[in-house]
């Protein structure tokens, strides 16, 4: 990799010129969005910020931004476009540098081959991006599935923030079980054993833990990604966290004097946060059925049951019929996401006029939509985060990765959900689903049950949390002004004075 003989952070105009960051995200949806509207918020605070990911990504965001430039330059194997931001922010600029692979390679079938591809075409290419670009960058902020950034970031002598964008809770997991700071069980096979108690957390069994770190996990190259990277954090000097202080209090805490973590979200889209005067940079690789908007509109407030799994998981024929039977028997009206999965036959016929099924949603639309009353969903942390803000209670059904862990923290910890419980009982993995009769307990309870009135209040509560968290002075912004400072060495202007 090339050096510059120069650290960049040296070259920066003391007091004159304002600091550049640049933001190196994994391609995929749920990484690129935490990732651009935390450059949103740096832009917001008078900061110059550069987005960087792989070719793959530039396609994905070129269509789903109305807003972005068409007009791309290419250097050194590397494009640009800029994304326009407020009036009186500056604009984030992308650039995009090769992973190794072909753009029509099948990345997400051969995960542990594009993992391993990244790892060694990432580098280079990133470092060749460093050295041509006319920014001299103040610091690096990686988020946790490129670790490697943070020694391209070392050898250009540009201190390194990492984003982590999964809970606290899962940060503080990892740290400790990587470095053997606690006792998790040797073979973590059962389900129902306990781990030692993890200080700030609640007490965790097996099925309560991060896939990743289970004998049951597919993918060999993310325990290593991972041990690799909570084993040599000496490259990183700032761990930001798309989370905030009055959600993971005690987790944080208990990280103060190991490892300390910095909540600076959520970050997530302003509409949600109580603020409806500034724009989103979040993209959208799919486009949604906004059809479904009217349909919702047409129902009575808090009695709509909105289900969605996310981009990824893919459920088996036999719970895709178990969730179709309980859905059906419920009594509730609902709207499906169902982007891959095969439904029953017959099936949208029968609940047509009470139940919606469609491809893709326009989530942000659908969860403040007065008329939806629960969030069947895989706890990825952005819908969590999203379902946190909107003050709607939550049905739990985790896949894999964070979700488990993130399914805990939001009936244990947050206190606005029930989880769907996988009946244990059968022969073999096929036979280990939820069964459609715990589909209908679980929707009962929430929408109506003696716990509903609880759900609510704690939601709302956690809802008014989560904007207090972003305004100003409150704690993730008071977080985010101290990295600000810390990267800069200096006091620097806020938003519509900084230009």
């Amino acid at each position: 990799m090339a050096s510059p003989s120069v650290p960049q952070s040296e070259n920066m105009a003391s007091g004159c010129e304002a600091p550049h960051v640049l933001l190196v995200a994994f391609s995929s949806q749920g990484h690129l969005n935490p990732m651009l509207r935390l450059g949103k918020r740096l832009s917001s605070k008078g900061l110059h910020v550069t987005l960087a990911s792989t070719d793959i990504a530039r396609q994905r965001i070129l269509s789903s931004l109305a807003t972005a430039t068409t007009t791309t330059t290419t250097t050194n194997n590397s494009t640009s476009l800029t994304i326009p931001t407020d009036p009186h922010e500056h604009p984030i600029h992308l650039q995009f540098f090769s992973d190794g692979l072909p753009l029509d390679y099948d990345r997400r079938a051969n995960l542990d081959h594009y993992m391993d591809t990244l790892g060694k075409a990432g580098p280079t290419n990133l470092s060749h991006l460093i050295t041509a670009s006319p920014h001299n960058f103040a610091c690096i902020v990686m988020n946790p599935f490129v670790p490697w950034v943070s020694d391209v970031a070392t050898q250009h002598h540009i201190p390194c923030a990492m984003l982590w964008i999964q809970p606290c809770a899962l940060y503080a997991i990892y740290y400790r079980f990587y470095n053997q700071l606690n006792h998790f069980p040797i073979t973590l096979t059962d389900p129902n054993t306990t781990c030692s108690q993890l200080p700030g957390l609640p007490l965790l069994t097996t099925r309560d833990l991060p896939s990743f770190i289970l004998p049951s996990n597919h993918f060999d190259s993310f325990p290593k990604l991972f041990s690799n990277m909570f084993k040599n954090m000496a490259n990183i000097k700032w761990v930001l966290a798309n989370s905030f202080y009055e959600l993971e209090k005690e987790v944080v805490d208990s990280m103060t004097q190991i490892s300390p973590i910095r909540p600076i979200g959520p970050l997530i889209p302003p509409i949600l946060l109580g603020d409806s005067n500034s724009s989103d940079v979040g993209i959208d690789m799919w486009k949604p059925d906004e059809t479904c908007i009217e349909w919702l509109d047409n129902r009575p407030n808090s009695s709509v049951v909105y289900v969605s799994f996310g981009s990824i998981a893919v459920l088996s024929k036999n719970q895709m019929g178990s969730l179709a039977e309980g859905l059906k028997s419920s009594g509730c009206a609902f709207l499906w996401v169902v982007k891959e999965g095969e439904l029953p036959e017959g099936f949208v016929e029968e609940v047509a006029g009470r139940g919606l099924v469609v491809k893709w949603s326009p989530q942000i639309k659908v969860l403040m939509h007065p008329s939806v009353g629960c969030f069947v969903t895989h706890c990825g942390w952005n819908s969590t985060l999203e379902t946190v803000a909107c003050g709607v209670p939550v049905i739990t059904f985790p896949q894999w990765s964070d979700q488990p862990t993130n399914a805990k923290l939001i009936t244990d910890v947050f206190g606005v959900g029930l989880t769907l419980r996988v009946d244990d009982q059968g022969e073999g993995d096929e036979e280990r689903i939820v069964r459609s009769e715990e589909v209908v307990r679980c929707i009962g309870e929430v929408m109506g049950g003696p716990k509903c009135g609880e759900l609510k209040r704690r939601a709302l509560e956690l809802r008014q949390a989560a904007r207090r968290a972003v305004t100003e002075n409150g704690s993730s912004d008071r977080n985010i002004d101290d990295f600000i400072k810390e990267i800069s060495g200096s006091d620097f202007p806020r938003d519509d004075q900084a230009l």
